[in-house]
């Protein structure tokens, strides 16, 4: 019998999902499902498998896996596994590399719209049952600033291009890519970020571009723009970003990923009028489950039939 451990800190009726589908699809399977790495104990150290999202991990599920032979993370960013010293070698890492693009992308122009038409300001009022009227503005004739290139952006440029947008893309491999106007350089970025009325940031996580979104780079942007960050908390210096907001060399942001998840309650981001929060939900959406079991279904098939190197989206470690 093959051992899978679903750990999902979401609702219970998604994560039950996966169970479901799993077991349905394949019967030969012994499935556990637990919603917190805490919990996880009594059934890692015999699974074969582990079902989850790299950020809803500790090292102490990797470090108990002594049987673990593979790990199939539901995003597309595996910081938080693949950087981990408890993830031994032998042990195979694949993502949901390349399911993105629709729920990120719609999430971006959410925030782009909500911060534009300054919607936290309407609710609070709508809260307080005070009429307040105040112009909006808008993202025609605008320029947006995309920090990493890949499908999310490439779903992005062309939805940002139908509002009437200018699409500037910030690349480590500048190349040209439908619906972008041009495209530079990362080592260009503190000269174009200016530029920009909307700075998107959907890059990975990595040694290079941890903390890179910083202070220069706050002073660097016009004091009437936004930052979006749809990427990973650990891009941006939060503690410089504070600092530029209160500041206002910025007008606002909108983050949806923290260095500390759940944000701690005495984070000074709840507090900020201009700062939109929302809780890791850019790529959670109503047919993920449908997204993601293509991929986990054949993976599983593989691994199951012992063809490893059939496996898809295999990340290396």
């Amino acid at each position: 019998m093959t051992n899978l451990l679903i750990l999902l800190t979401l609702p219970e009726p998604v994560r039950n999902q996966y169970r479901d589908r799993l077991r349905q699809r394949f019967p030969e399977l012994e499935i556990e499902l637990v919603d917190h790495h805490s919990k996880a104990g009594p059934h890692i150290a015999k699974a074969d498998a582990l079902l989850t999202f790299a950020p809803m991990l500790s090292p102490k599920v990797l470090e108990e896996a002594g049987r673990l032979k593979w790990v199939q993370a539901l995003g597309t960013g595996t910081d938080n596994l693949t950087d981990q010293p408890t993830l031994r070698k032998d042990i195979v890492v694949t993502n949901l590399h390349g399911i993105h693009g629709p729920p990120v992308s719609e999430a971006a122009l959410g925030t782009m719209l909500a911060l534009a038409r300054d919607l936290p300001r309407a609710v609070r009022a709508q809260d307080a049952r005070q009429w307040q009227r105040f112009p909006a503005q808008l993202l025609h004739n605008k320029t947006v600033g995309i920090l990493g290139i890949g499908v999310i952006a490439e779903a992005l440029a062309p939805k940002c291009k139908a509002f009437g947008m200018r699409v500037v893309g910030v690349s480590s491999g500048p190349r040209a890519v439908a619906g972008f106007d041009r495209m530079h350089g990362r080592d260009e970025l503190l000269r174009v970020v200016g530029d920009f009325d909307f700075f998107v940031l959907l890059t990975p996580l990595t040694a290079s571009t941890r903390n890179s979104i910083d202070a220069k780079v706050f002073a660097a942007m016009k004091p009437s723009s936004f930052l979006i960050n749809l990427a990973r908390g650990g891009v941006v210096d939060e503690q410089a970003l504070v600092e530029a907001l209160k500041a206002k060399r910025l007008a606002g942001a909108a983050l949806d990923v923290f260095n500390e998840e759940p944000l701690p309650p005495d984070h000074p981001f709840w507090a900020m009028h201009n700062v939109l929060i929302t809780t890791h939900q850019g790529g959670f959406c109503d047919v993920y489950v449908d997204y993601a079991m293509p991929t986990i279904e054949a993976n599983m098939r593989c691994f199951l039939q012992g063809d490893v190197g059939g496996m898809i989206n295999v990340v290396p470690h």
